[in-house]
């Protein structure tokens, strides 16, 4: 691959990033470039977006940070994120109710938890099988009612009422009411 060909970094990304990171890390331009052995010129030209870094003077500018390459790289998550009704990353229908389950959010592969609302009608509940060993399951019922927990012994909730049951055992959940809806928090940690 020549040099005119090899892909250039996002300049703006990370320049962005870095002076956000240093003024949260409370550091001037001063102390960062000295930290990490680096001229405070060429600091001062990556925060501006000019030049080009090498992955070496990102890897020293990061370490003296405490964070990640990837931070310079990754654009930040907002603080706060609004996902309307109707609204989800995905939606995963059962094939034998009328049961819906829709992603509002992802946790990060180290966490595994996952957070979905469900929209369910009355008729056929949703059965589930066990999910790995130690996997908990949280459901806090909006509207409607239903049937949440184990198969075995399920109890029936009201909007407002909470249920926390072993995900590693057979459980369900099973609309009374059309319209029903909860939240359900999947921890297979």
């Amino acid at each position: 691959m020549s040099e005119e060909s090899a892909p250039k970094p996002p300049l703006a990304a990370i320049a962005a990033a870095l002076r956000r990171i240093r003024e949260a890390a409370g550091m001037t331009l001063t102390e960062l470039a000295r930290r990490a052995g680096v001229a405070k010129s060429t600091l001062s030209q990556l925060e501006s977006g000019q030049g080009n870094p090498s992955l070496e003077t990102l890897w020293a500018l990061c370490g003296a940070l405490g964070v990640p390459v990837s931070s310079l790289l990754d654009p930040p998550r907002p603080r706060v994120q609004v996902i309307r009704a109707g609204d989800g990353v995905g939606t995963v229908v059962a094939a034998e109710a009328d049961y819906r389950a829709i992603l509002l959010a992802a946790c990060p592969p180290t966490a595994r938890r996952d957070i979905y609302r469900i929209d369910a009608e009355p008729g056929r509940g949703r059965r589930s099988d066990p999910h790995m060993p130690g996997a908990v399951e949280h459901v806090v019922l909006m509207t409607g009612r239903a049937l949440v927990g184990l198969t075995d012994d399920p109890v029936e909730l009201a909007p407002g009422d909470y249920v926390v049951y072993p995900g590693d055992l057979p459980h369900l959940f099973e609309a009374l009411d059309p319209g029903t809806q909860a939240v359900l928090l999947q921890d297979l940690t």
